[in-house]
C-alpha cells in the first residue's frame, strides 16, 4: 500500500530526511518511531501530499504522491497532531461537509457517516457543537472525518497527543478496531500504544530507518536485564546469602517493602540460571516469593537507538 524509496527532504541546508526506503503491506499498522526532529512529521506530510520531497520518490496504493497527488489524497485519511475542526459547527453537519468535500457520493453519504460515526462512538455526541465536546471526542470527530471517505490507508500523527490516561485507552482501542479494516500508519511517543497495536515498528532518528520489525523482534535483539528476585527475610542476611552464593554477581536492592526485598542481579553473559538463585534463596532459609528473567521493552530498544553512546547508561 506504500512504497518508500531513498526519500529525501531539505529545509535550507538542514536535511530532515536522508534517503529512507520501507515498504507497507496491506492491512498492517506500522509505529512510526523517533525522538522529536526526527522526521516522522515531515514523512507522513510527503506521503499526504502537504509537502514535496527534495530526492527519492514515494507511492501510495500505486500512484505516485508528486505526479498523481490528488489520486494519493483519496486513498489516504489523515489525522494531523493539531485536529483541524471547525468549533462551531455540529458533528453531523461537519461529517457531512467532510464527506461532501471528500467527494463522497449523495446516496451513499448517510452511510458512510454512520459507518464513522459507529466506529468511532460518536452517537451520543452527533448533536452538539464540536467547541462543546471533551478533547477525547474531539480526536474521535477527527479520526471520523479521517475515514468518512473509507480510505484504505490512515496516517495518524500523535493520535492521543495531550489526552488524559482513560481518552488515551480510549482512543487506543478505537485505533486497534480502524486496524482491522484499514493499513495504518501511527506516529506517536507512547510506546505502549505501539506494543498493543501495531504489527511492526520503524525507527527513525536524525532522517535515517534505523530499526524496523516487530517489537518482539527489536527487543528479542537487546541482551536480557537480568533477575529480578524478591524474596522475604531480613535484607542484610539475604544480601550476603546471594553475594556469597553467586560470587562476581552485581546485585542490588530494587525496592523494599515491609516483609520482602526485591534484588536485581544484573545481565551479563555470565548472569546466573533462575535455578542457581532459586536454590541460594532455599537453601538460605528464606522464602522465594518471585523470581523473574526480565527482557528488553520497546523503550530499552529506543533508548539505545536515539541516546547518544554512554547516555542510554547513565539514565537507565
Amino acid at each position: 500500500m506504500i512504497e518508500v524509496e531513498r526519500l529525501e527532504k531539505s529545509y535550507g541546508f538542514a536535511r530532515a530526511l536522508k534517503g529512507i526506503s520501507f515498504a507497507v503491506a496491506k492491512g498492517e499498522v506500522i509505529g512510526f518511531l523517533g525522538p522529536n526532529g526526527a522526521g516522522k512529521s515531515t514523512t507522513m506530510k510527503i506521503l499526504t501530499g502537504y509537502l514535496l520531497p527534495s530526492g527519492g520518490r514515494a507511492s501510495v496504493a500505486g500512484h505516485d504522491v508528486v505526479q498523481e497527488s490528488l489520486a494519493v489524497r483519496r486513498c489516504i485519511g489523515y489525522l494531523p497532531e493539531s485536529t483541524p475542526l471547525y468549533a462551531e459547527m455540529r458533528v453531523d453537519e461537519y461529517l457531512r461537509f467532510v464527506a461532501d468535500i471528500r467527494g463522497v457520493a449523495s446516496a451513499k453519504a448517510p452511510s458512510a457517516i454512520a459507518r464513522a460515526v459507529e466506529l468511532c462512538g460518536l452517537s451520543r455526541v452527533t448533536g452538539k457543537n464540536i467547541v462543546e465536546l471533551s478533547k477525547g471526542y474531539k480526536q474521535r470527530v477527527g479520526l471520523a472525518q479521517a475515514i468518512v471517505h473509507e480510505p484504505p490507508v490512515l496516517i495518524l500523527d500523535e493520535p492521543t497527543s495531550g489526552l488524559d490516561p482513560n481518552q488515551i485507552v480510549e482512543v487506543r482501542k478505537l485505533i486497534e478496531r480502524l486496524g482491522q479494516e484499514h493499513t495504518v500508519v501511527l506516529s506517536t511517543h507512547y510506546l505502549q500504544e505501539v506494543e498493543k497495536s501495531c504489527t511492526r515498528v520503524i525507527v527513525v532518528h536524525q532522517g535515517q530507518i534505523v530499526a524496523d520489525g516487530t517489537h518482539q523482534q527489536l527487543c528479542a535483539q537487546r541482551p536480557a536485564k537480568g533477575l529480578r528476585v524478591v524474596v522475604r527475610g531480613a535484607e542484610p542476611a539475604v544480601l550476603a546469602t546471594l553475594r556469597a552464593a553467586l560470587p562476581g554477581q552485581a546485585i542490588d536492592v530494587a525496592e523494599r517493602a515491609a516483609d520482602r526485598t526485591t534484588f536485581r542481579i544484573a545481565s551479563g553473559a555470565e548472569a546466573p540460571a533462575e535455578q542457581q538463585v532459586a536454590r541460594a534463596v532455599v537453601n538460605g532459609g528464606f522464602d522465594l516469593v518471585e523470581l523473574v528473567r526480565e527482557h528488553a521493552t520497546l523503550e530499552d530498544v529506543f533508548r539505545a537507538l536515539t541516546l547518544p553512546a554512554g547516555q542510554e547508561v547513565a539514565h537507565a
